[in-house]
């Protein structure tokens, strides 16, 4: 599991490493850390860490660094997204699209999406649309990919998926 901590460690040289050490104790894996030295409580500096380790080994973590005297200000896992690209490209307008996303809406769980519009092509008359979206669970992609597919070739417009 992929967790965030925010902990305060006493202001004194050695202390950062010292909160970090117990990570690689419970064999987790660092994947960030800040140390914020504007953020001091009680002659504490803030230290906020982002790292992987396995669930049954977190409450062993906690109280190795309560033993360091390692004061846990907040924890909390952080939930993977997955991210994918489409192109529409065709008769579409804010109109089509809002409608695309209220379905995918409905049928998934969406961290993030944005669109990005081109202007119509002097040419064909289409417009291109680029829509970004982070997923909460993988299987949402095939989902977004159902929809999409339906309702693009309902509509006469090609999508690109994974641009």
């Amino acid at each position: 599991m992929i967790v965030n901590a925010e902990l305060f460690v006493n202001d004194l040289p050695g202390q950062l490493i010292g909160s970090l050490e117990p990570i690689s104790l419970v064999n987790g894996n660092i994947l960030g850390v800040v140390h914020n030295r504007e953020k001091i409580i009680d002659h504490r500096i803030c230290v906020n860490v982002t790292f992987e380790v396995d669930d049954k080994r977190l409450e062993e973590l906690k109280d190795l660094w309560q033993s360091k005297d390692i004061v846990i200000s907040s924890l909390g896992s952080v939930h993977e997204t997955f991210k994918m690209d489409y192109i529409l490209i065709g008769d579409v307008n804010a109109q089509y699209i809002e409608s695309l996303v209220k379905k995918i809406n409905e049928a998934t769980t969406i961290d993030q999406i944005s669109v990005s519009y081109s202007s119509k092509s002097i040419k064909t008359a289409s417009h291109t649309s680029l829509i970004s979206i982070k997923a909460r669970y993988e299987d949402n992609l095939d989902k977004i990919d159902n929809i999409l597919r339906k309702e693009c070739k309902r509509s006469n417009v090609t999508y690109v998926r994974g641009v």
